[in-house]
């Protein structure tokens, strides 16, 4: 899968476990989006062999904002921008061509949200927007 991902690598922070800082440099290394069964296979030379190691150590990243899950692809990615945890939203772009995946934040949609939760009561906790198309490389899909 062809990715964006030059800007999607983080320095490792200095309070992640061994299991979650291997978990994070296999996102940093990965071409495009990961399940955990692909993370699992990469860092078996490691010592990790459990789903469960894996998945707890994603749980982690995520919640310090490392990493993100891609629910409709149910795989994983780096965060591309240290800034969108402080909004609580990341939006992604993914081509259903050829599998790259473009993280962006858009402040007036942020701001609309939030106001929106504001206004209702709702804790916001996590946005996570998914756009699903083709990219300018692969076009238009043939009618």
């Amino acid at each position: 899968m062809a990715h964006s991902h030059e800007d999607h690598h983080h320095e490792r922070p200095r309070d992640l476990t061994r299991n979650q800082g291997l978990v994070l440099e296999a996102l940093n290394r990965a071409d495009g989006p990961l399940s955990a069964y692909d993370i699992l296979d990469r860092l078996r030379e490691d010592g990790l062999r459990a789903p469960l190691q894996i998945y707890r150590a994603l749980d982690k990243l995520i919640e310090q904002g490392l990493a993100h899950r891609l629910e409709s692809l149910n795989a994983f990615v780096c965060c591309a921008d240290a800034g969108c945890h402080r909004v609580s939203m990341a939006a992604f772009a993914i081509c259903s061509g050829c599998g790259r995946v473009d993280e962006f934040t858009d402040p007036e949609v942020t701001g609309r949200l939030v106001a929106w939760a504001e206004r209702t009561g709702f804790a916001l906790e996590r946005t996570t927007i998914e756009l699903r198309g083709r990219c300018a490389q692969c076009g238009k899909p043939a009618s």
